[in-house]
């Protein structure tokens, strides 16, 4: 096993000891997300069931014999999710991120608004001073690429379709590298106004909440009070 593997394992771990039993569980996706799911499995006649992002997780979550929810009639329960757990492709010390590597950023970030606590799992290698280094993808509705990709070049960008299969909500994702927020709200809210696009891959207005880091030791942080 490689040390980002092990670390990942660590990470999904601890996070499994902050789940509140008597709620629905929220889970983003992703390699990490994956792990965490596997040791939430043993517990599954302990909690209500989960609330999950996208259709990579919800089959490994059925695999893990644990009771799937739609986000609709979680919210309409007595157990609504408390908790969503997640990952980052790179977060920054306001615990702002960026996320959408595995294409399921707006419905990861719909979740993630839904719940009251946003729990953040990622390794060492995923701490970053600013955003920027990874490309930021944007969801975009198909007939509006051209349109789109212009806007975003104008801003400074440089966009790049994703040659990937499309997302669950069957929109197509936009890359875009060169764009370095010195305010990651404010352009998470500028992009997101371009006529076109359903969301994009900064997690400022929802930010992690707290933050559990995985390198030589597991860390266990808090979102500093003052952002943006």
């Amino acid at each position: 096993m490689d040390a980002k593997t092990a670390q990942k394992q660590a990470a999904a771990k601890f996070a499994v000891g902050l789940v509140a039993f008597d709620r629905i569980v929220g889970i983003g996706s992703g390699s990490t997300v994956a792990e965490f799911i596997k040791r939430l499995a043993p517990l599954a006649a302990n909690i209500p069931g989960v609330v999950v992002a996208s259709s990579a997780s919800e089959r490994i979550a059925l695999e893990a014999g644990l009771r799937v929810w739609s986000l609709n009639d979680a919210l309409a329960s007595d157990v609504a999710p408390k908790f969503y757990f997640d990952g980052a492709d790179e977060i920054e010390p306001g615990f702002a991120m960026i996320k959408g590597g595995g294409a399921a950023l707006t419905r990861e970030k719909i979740v993630a608004s839904a719940c009251e606590t946003f729990v953040c799992l990622v390794d060492e290698s995923k701490l970053v001073s600013a955003l920027g280094k990874f490309a930021l993808p944007v969801e975009v509705v198909p007939m509006a690429e051209a349109f789109v990709t212009r806007e975003l070049q104008r801003l400074g960008g440089s966009p790049k379709k994703r040659e990937a299969p499309l997302t669950d909500n069957g929109n197509i994702i936009i890359d875009v590298s060169g764009l370095f927020p010195i305010n990651p709200r404010a352009l998470e809210e500028e992009v997101n106004q371009i006529p076109g696009v359903l969301s994009n891959g900064i997690f400022a207005r929802r930010r992690a909440d707290q933050l559990i880091i995985a390198g030589a030791n597991v860390r266990h942080e808090y979102a500093p009070v003052s952002a943006w």
